[in-house]
């Protein structure tokens, strides 16, 4: 799914389920079902989530390489589980096997218990410094023809050389969350793809340009002609919850994520049915993004106003189903026609 606004690609990305509550004898068809109706519908690539809770996300990757033909896992990337090396080592060997592309989700934080588990007391903006050199030193790896030297603040290496060495064509991409000014300045020193969890598009003021050269947003869509079906598929889907508005609440307290904060700030505003931008799915812990929600043409609008400001990667949440991905993409197809006129 990439479309065209003024000649520069729009990219789509869809989500991988988590494994929080899957039932180990059927988890693994669902991933590569979703995968496949992922690849069907043009998708760029799937992210691939990452925590203390979840199953690795490389073994989940390989198995989406293996049951699709283009799509590219996006990776995410915690520096407390492996070493740098690790990390390209095993891009590099992505590319040998599969000659697949891998895009890789830069991850700082997470649930801070998490880090403490893994006695990680490290502060916030500090975690990005660590990873903007955790992540030169893996695109360094990639890049290089001969052997890489680094004497870091965090990592050090001396003689180091990737073997098998990887094509140029299949480096990384590379995304970093850019909600917090740590997190959009490591992003800007890697020349990373800077991901945000969108305001309203209303709040975006008309023919304002966001700062970075390369950005993208995290948001669900629900969408059909008509609205009052899109609503009502989006409440069947996320009925309000009240076991998960208290997890959704203890999560906030042991967080330190300033896009969580943000997010849960801009719920407080309400929102009705005319306004398409729709919290109630992360504030029962369904999902970690908000939702634009109702006709095709509603959604195209705040879709465009998006695509305006520069935002030029979408990374949907999980699909529904392949009729979900298709009703997405009309809505992407109008915003992008609408964007570029």
């Amino acid at each position: 799914m990439v479309e065209k606004s003024n000649g520069q690609p729009v990219k789509i990305f869809s989500t991988c389920p988590p494994s929080y509550t899957a039932d180990p004898r059927t988890y693994l068809a669902q991933v590569v079902e979703i995968a496949r109706w992922s690849e069907a519908a043009g998708c760029e690539g799937i992210l691939i989530y990452t925590d203390n809770g979840l199953l690795d996300a490389w073994l989940i990757s390989q198995a989406i390489i293996e049951q699709t033909k283009r799509l590219c896992p996006l990776v995410a990337v915690q520096p407390v589980y492996m070493h740098p090396y690790t990390v390209a080592k095993m891009v590099a060997s992505f590319g040998f096997l599969y000659g697949r592309r891998i895009y890789l989700n830069m991850v700082a934080g997470g649930f801070k218990n998490d880090l403490n588990s893994l006695n990680d007391p490290t502060p916030h903006d500090e975690r990005y410094a660590r990873l903007a050199e955790y992540t030169t030193l893996i695109l360094d790896l990639l890049r290089a023809p001969a052997p890489v030297t680094l004497a870091g603040r965090y990592y050090s290496v001396t003689n180091l050389k990737m073997t098998p060495p990887l094509a140029p064509e299949l480096l990384p991409g590379v995304f970093v969350s850019g909600s917090s000014a740590a997190g959009l300045e490591a992003a800007r020193s890697l020349g990373a793809t800077a991901v945000q969890y969108p305001k309203p598009a209303a709040e975006y003021a008309a023919g304002s340009v966001i700062d970075e050269s390369e950005s993208g947003i995290r948001v669900g869509i629900i969408t059909r002609e008509d609205p009052e079906e899109a609503w009502r598929i989006a409440r069947a889907r996320f009925p309000e919850d009240r076991k998960g508005q208290i997890t959704h609440h203890l999560a906030m307290k042991v967080s330190d994520s300033v896009w969580h904060k943000q997010l849960s700030d801009l719920g407080k505003e309400g929102y009705t049915e005319e306004n398409p931008y729709w919290l109630v799915p992360f504030e029962n812990y369904k999902t970690f993004c908000p939702y634009l929600v109702g006709s095709y043409e509603r959604v195209a609008d705040e879709l465009a106003r998006y695509v305006t400001v520069g935002y030029r990667t979408f990374i949907l949440d999980v699909p529904a189903s392949p009729e979900e991905l298709a009703h997405i993409r009309v809505a992407f197809e109008r915003a992008t026609a609408r964007a570029a006129s």
